[in-house]
């Protein structure tokens, strides 16, 4: 045992050392200790401070998250039979220990008694704050159920982090399963160099000829936006779209329709047992949302202002491509590739000719000037660093005073054994202890083409948009100042504020000064050309309400299924989808379209009834932008104040607070309808 690396005391994870065979032995020592340090804890009868109840069980908790945070990382990452399986061995521990803690009703009598008692008052607002959101998670937790209710909890509570992981295990053995070899040229038609040289690529490392395309989004996106050959596209979208479900090339082999139906009977059953009508009311428990009719009314009354531009949008694409192209009917697979020809005729503007001047090292070089400029930050590679795959970098970051704030991890590019989509994850969370405060670090990953035949790779404007958003997360976590993890960086923040900084970030993609900073010819440097960046922006809201009524659509979804389940009827995840796509809206797929199947965000993320957040934090961040927008955007006054009342402060307090002390008032829809090319009623 001596020899786990998990086990040791660290400064940054020894990613290359670790090996499934370490991770079970780890995660069981560190429960069992964490267990009889929380028995010596909690004694009855004794007066809790800080300093004895809630310090202790900080560093219990730090120690549990210093083993598994690297292994949950390499899950996602680097993912192998034999981690997968030491990864999912541990899911019913670590859920057991959880609901143990939750649950622990001497622990949850300390934590009152701490907040009744005098020390209460001299406890700062974050700590007041970190102590109130802690009752609220033993409640959550079912500490007030009897006994038999409380054992039901905790077996729901370890099915559902079951459920989770293999609806993701089986998204991503879907995903990597199906390819397409090609050899003939001819089907490649319309297709740009950059993704037949990632196919190519992928080709040889297979040690085959032509060209390997795969459900990668990358070498997906390139087929559906370009390929001349309609089948082809047909074939692509029949096998992207019915990944891990019932229908499709591989129908049945992954299928996430029996999870579903169990992930949301087990979920509506959890908040019940604690009193909520169904599992929507208990998910806005944590949230800025008051009530399931606030959240339904705001989707709706979006939805009402989007559709009619949707329905134009739609409209022009049809007649587009029936009387520039021919085609009568537009099937769902041509939308993407006729959408493209419709932007470059009107505009005169290719995707393709934009990402040229986006080669990632520019882009990231860009970015770390923006921060610099808006908050003074000065961020450098450090070399050196144990990491998990050679395409990683490591970065620090520091303040204008020349302080070490934090520091992160950054994984570019989309491979085989890699999770797909965008996240923001934490490795270590800030916090002050008696050894000194320990610093944030982040993990930054995404899922861009890789470098192909000698050429950098080359970012779409989308991806740049993705790589801001992320960044906006992980400058949410490094920047803290806050000193106690439950209330440090993201902990804490209501989740349907948590994606206001990384939204907040998006809106200076859009902008000429830092347009200039992020772009650059990848062969000449040559700046982006005025003329190219009047069209992007002309452009910026090309189809935006066919956009916007499809993140609607998902939220709808997502807050239907779960506030309107019945156990006598299941899920009804397809009729319900049905119906919020009869209110929203304007594109509507085949039958055989199993979109939730793959729905990771709700079914295997942290959004089950909170995907409205993203248009709920949008209101946020594009009236904090707004500010920007109306102070200058460089303004080191107005960047100041954003880093001190929403980056650094966290979740110390409630988030409207946090937006009003910057905003000077509470939010309002103007900019997010505006930016959004919505701001007239249609």
């Amino acid at each position: 045992m001596m020899n786990n690396p998990l086990l040791d005391s660290y400064a940054l994870p020894p990613f290359s050392r670790i090996r499934p065979e370490h991770v079970l032995p780890a995660v069981t020592q560190v429960l069992a200790d964490n267990r009889a340090a929380i028995q010596a804890l909690s004694v009855p009868g004794t007066t809790p401070t800080w300093d004895t109840l809630v310090e202790p069980l900080e560093d219990l908790e730090e120690r549990l998250n210093r083993v598994w945070s690297p292994v949950s990382h390499l899950n996602a990452v680097m993912n192998s039979d034999a981690l997968r399986e030491a990864y999912n061995a541990c899911l019913p521990l670590l859920s057991d220990y959880a609901t143990e803690v939750g649950q622990n009703e001497d622990l949850y009598r300390a934590y009152r008694q701490l907040a009744e008692g005098p020390e209460f008052a001299r406890l700062d607002g974050a700590q007041r704050r970190l102590v109130d959101n802690a009752l609220r998670d033993f409640r959550l937790s079912g500490v007030d159920l009897p006994p038999a209710q409380k054992a039901r909890y905790r077996e729901i509570a370890q099915e559902l982090a079951s459920l989770a992981s293999r609806f993701q295990d089986n998204l991503l053995d879907a995903t990597h399963a199906w390819s397409k070899h090609l050899e003939d040229e001819e089907q490649l038609r319309g297709l740009p160099e950059s993704a037949r040289a990632l196919a190519r690529q992928t080709a040889a490392a297979q040690g085959k000829s032509g060209w390997v395309f795969t459900l990668e989004y990358p070498s997906y996106l390139a087929v559906m936006t370009y390929a001349d050959d309609r089948r082809l596209r047909q074939e692509f979208y029949t096998a992207y779209v019915t990944r891990a479900s019932d229908q499709g090339p591989h129908a049945g082999t992954w299928d996430n329709g029996a999870l579903m139906e169990r992930l949301l009977a087990l979920r509506h059953e959890q908040a019940q047992l604690l009193g909520y009508r169904n599992f929507a009311e208990l998910s806005l428990a944590t949230k800025m949302a008051r009530s399931c009719d606030e959240v339904m009314g705001f989707l709706t009354d979006l939805a009402e202002r989007a559709r009619p531009h949707a329905q134009r949008d739609l409209q022009e694409l049809r007649t587009y491509a029936r009387e520039q192209h021919g085609l009568e009917t537009l099937k769902v697979w041509d939308l993407n590739y006729y959408s493209e020809k419709l932007r470059q005729h009107r505009f005169q503007l290719s995707e393709e000719e934009i990402r040229a001047y986006f080669p990632v090292g520019r882009v990231i070089a860009g970015l770390f000037e923006l921060v610099r400029r808006l908050y003074g930050l000065t961020i450098q590679a450090r070399e050196g660093v144990d990491v998990w795959h050679p395409e990683v970098t490591f970065y620090e970051i520091r303040d204008s005073a020349g302080e070490l704030r934090g520091a992160f991890y950054l994984d570019l590019y989309a491979r085989p054994k890699k999770r797909g989509g965008a996240w923001m994850d934490e490795c270590l969370t800030r916090r002050r202890s008696r050894a000194g405060v320990q610093l944030p670090v982040a993990y930054l990953t995404c899922n861009f083409a890789p470098p192909a035949e000698g050429q950098p790779a080359l970012l779409r404007h989308e991806e740049v948009l993705t790589l801001f958003h992320e960044f906006g997360h992980g400058l949410h976590h490094l920047l803290t100042r806050v000193d106690y993890p439950g209330v440090a960086g993201i902990h804490g923040v209501e989740w349907d504020a948590v994606e206001l900084p990384s939204q907040f970030m998006e809106n200076f993609c859009w902008e000429p000064e830092t347009l200039a900073l992020i772009s650059g010819h990848y062969q000449t440097g040559e700046p982006l050309p005025k003329s190219l960046l009047d069209k992007m922006i002309a452009a910026r809201n090309f189809q935006s309400g066919m956009q916007m009524v499809r993140q609607l659509e998902f939220a709808l979804f997502d807050f239907r299924i779960h506030r309107d389940y019945d156990p006598a009827l299941g899920g009804r995840i397809y009729p319900i989808l049905s119906e919020v796509r009869e209110q929203v809206a304007v594109v509507f797929p085949p039958p055989f379209n199993r979109f939730p199947h793959s729905f990771s965000h709700i079914f295997a993320g942290g959004y089950a009834a909170g995907y409205y957040s993203y248009k709920w934090a949008e209101v946020l961040s594009s009236d904090a932008y707004a500010r920007f927008e109306e102070q200058g955007l460089f303004n080191p006054e107005v960047g100041r104040a954003f880093l001190t009342h929403i980056l650094e402060t966290g979740g110390s307090r409630n988030a409207m607070e946090s937006f009003v002390a910057f905003r000077g008032r509470e939010p309002k829809i103007d900019a997010l309808l505006r930016h959004n090319g919505l701001a007239e009623r249609a």
